[in-house]
């Protein structure tokens, strides 16, 4: 059995999350990385009874820096510690993944060991506005037509990674949203293989953080994609 950590980035989470992290912890996940970027204080309590879960880690940032700069915290600190673990899951703290998505993930594992495997979740669920829908094709058929690979969500935040690629993980740009897709960009410019498991329907809280629900404005996610390939371009004269 493959031993799997997961990574939660959290700002201002709600107290459902302590409940949340004891099911992921009656899967095969071993243990459970959270951490706290920067949330205001009202919410310490919170993070106080996560750190007192057996296999919970919680660390800190003073303040917010995104979400791209709390996955990297995460990775650095496995790295550090040497956890003997095959591969680590990247999972919202916000309720956007259910234990049914994330247990299909971590069945669809035992078949996809290497690279990184995405959750892909279903924009045409009820919960779907016609504008998270539509933005999340023109993103998709957007970096098909940069990078020439198909991907139905590029923008999804419950991946698989195996820890063989977490060296180079760690030094791949982007601390917000971005580096949702600069890791798929960086992925495939090292032929790393990257799978797609359908998961369930899309599932937007109210009053969440947009970040962390990877809910983003499809135009910006465009303008950084487009700026982020013609960078080598421009730098190569």
């Amino acid at each position: 059995m493959k031993n799997i950590a997961a990574i939660i980035p959290a700002y201002n989470p709600q107290q459902s999350l302590i409940t949340y992290v004891h099911q992921l912890l009656a899967t095969t996940i071993t243990q459970i990385i959270i951490v706290n970027d920067g949330s205001d204080q009202k919410y310490k309590d919170i993070f106080e009874n996560l750190d007192k879960i057996e296999r919970c880690q919680v660390l800190q940032h003073d303040c917010n820096i995104s979400k791209g700069g709390a996955l990297k915290t995460a990775f650095a600190y496995i790295r550090e510690q040497q956890a003997r673990c095959h591969g680590i899951l990247t999972v919202g703290a916000h309720g956007q993944h259910t234990l049914q998505d994330v247990k299909l993930v971590l069945t669809m594992t035992k078949v996809f060991s290497e690279g990184i495997v995405l959750g892909v979740r279903n924009f045409r669920s009820t919960d779907s506005t016609f504008l998270s829908y539509w933005g999340n094709r023109a993103t998709s058929l957007f970096f098909e037509i940069l990078y020439h690979k198909k991907l139905m969500d590029t923008q999804t935040g419950l991946r698989y990674i195996s820890i063989n690629e977490l060296p180079w993980l760690m030094k791949v740009k982007g601390e917000r949203y971005d580096y949702d897709t600069n890791m798929l960009v960086a992925a495939l410019k090292r032929k790393c293989p990257v799978f797609e498991v359908e998961i369930g329907q899309l599932r937007i809280k109210k009053n969440s953080i947009i970040q962390y629900d990877e809910i983003t404005n499809a135009g910006t996610i465009i303008t950084r994609m487009l700026i982020n390939y013609l960078k080598p371009r421009n730098s190569n004269g």
